[in-house]
């Protein structure tokens, strides 16, 4: 019984795996059940057996990719590092998925937003409240310190860094220069 369970895990995780690329690629709307049973050599029934519907697999993608990014936020954090260099570090993790040539799993996500189940759409907002939030306490955090300076409520400006990065993404896509994402991003952490 052990070794099947491992199985249906590991089964589960490859799926993931490559769903996730999909949708960091080609959007959620952009792959089917067929485009993953083909990558893995399964049937289309495996895949139901494990995620009966394309909702809940969507729903494990952010569940799964929120909580690498909250891990990786949890790393920023035990650095030590002051705020602005959180906000740097914050930022490489937004370059590493581009060089990786994929796109932000829940930014790609809120270009689907109108089609995408509701349960989706919670973890999809869900997601960027997160980031807010880690972001608001970096920037209070360095407001006090005196490392960062900005005009303003610290909620407008970590939606402003989330909304600035997410679309630096895109259009460095676009052009297929990852430099073009970094110049943003070091711009508006200079500038703050």
């Amino acid at each position: 019984m052990a070794r099947a369970t491992k199985i249906n895990v590991d089964t589960s995780q490859r799926i993931l795996d490559v769903a996730e690329r999909l949708v960091q690629t080609r959007g959620f709307n952009g792959f089917s059940y067929a485009d993953i049973a083909g990558t893995l050599g399964v049937t289309k029934a495996s895949l139901h057996y494990h995620f009966p519907t394309k909702a809940e697999l969507g729903q494990r993608l952010i569940e799964r990719y929120e909580q690498r990014f909250l891990d990786a936020l949890a790393t920023i954090e035990r650095s030590g590092v002051d705020a602005r260099e959180k906000l740097r570090r914050y930022a490489a993790i937004y370059t590493d998925v581009l060089r990786s040539n994929r796109m932000c799993l829940c930014g790609m996500l809120a270009s689907d937003y109108a089609t995408l189940a509701k349960p989706i759409k919670e973890g999809v907002k869900q997601f960027f409240n997160r980031n807010e939030d880690w972001l608001v306490a970096v920037l209070e955090e360095g407001r006090s310190s005196g490392a960062l300076r900005f005009a303003g409520s610290p909620d407008v400006v970590a939606r402003g860094i989330v909304g600035a990065l997410e679309g630096a993404m895109m259009l460095a896509r676009s052009y297929g220069e990852v430099v073009r994402f970094e110049a943003v991003a070091d711009r508006l952490i200079a500038e703050l």
